[in-house]
């Protein structure tokens, strides 16, 4: 079965927008919970000492243009991939 290479490329570009809408809700809603499992993430690094959220409309649709328009791009490029694959 072949990917849709822009269905899949779509879906990946969706999907991360949602997903990057819900965590900015989040940081603003739960600041210092979404500093604590950052750090978690992050593998303990101590990120209290880099400051504050920078919550602004500008880092906001930054964020979410960058990250859509990058999961996009691995969202096709997956099923390129994918499809090369499924040939062989």
């Amino acid at each position: 079965m072949k990917h849709d290479k822009l269905a899949t490329a779509n879906a990946a570009g969706l999907t991360t927008a949602g997903v990057y809408v819900a965590c900015r809700i989040l940081v603003g809603l739960f600041p210092d919970a979404a500093f604590t499992v950052a750090q978690s993430w992050f593998h303990g690094i101590e990120l209290q000492k880099l400051g504050g959220w920078s919550l602004t409309w500008e880092s906001f649709f930054l964020g979410l243009i960058s990250s859509t328009a990058f999961a996009w791009a691995v969202g096709w490029c997956f099923a390129h991939c994918y499809n090369w694959f499924v040939k062989k």
